[in-house]
């Protein structure tokens, strides 16, 4: 139980081209596939295991857990 795993958690995705990316400053919005409200990803090694909502605790960030994905699934 001492073995150290990478946990993401993945907001939504979008594609763009580099010429749009290379103009990206402070300030520039980037939409992503998801709307307001909806579920995040929580990834464990880059393996989808789960889905949160996002939430803040004293100014911080977190993710509530709300569905852990059946293990059959995982693999």
């Amino acid at each position: 139980m001492d073995v150290s795993l990478e946990v993401s958690v993945e907001l939504g995705r979008t594609s763009r081209k580099i010429k749009e990316i290379l103009e990206f400053g402070p300030g520039s919005i980037i939409e992503l596939n998801r709307l307001v409200g909806e579920p995040v990803d929580v990834l464990v090694n880059g393996k989808f295991v789960a889905n949160g909502e996002v939430v803040v605790i004293d100014e911080n960030f977190g993710i509530r857990i709300t569905d852990i994905i059946n293990p059959d699934q995982r693999i």
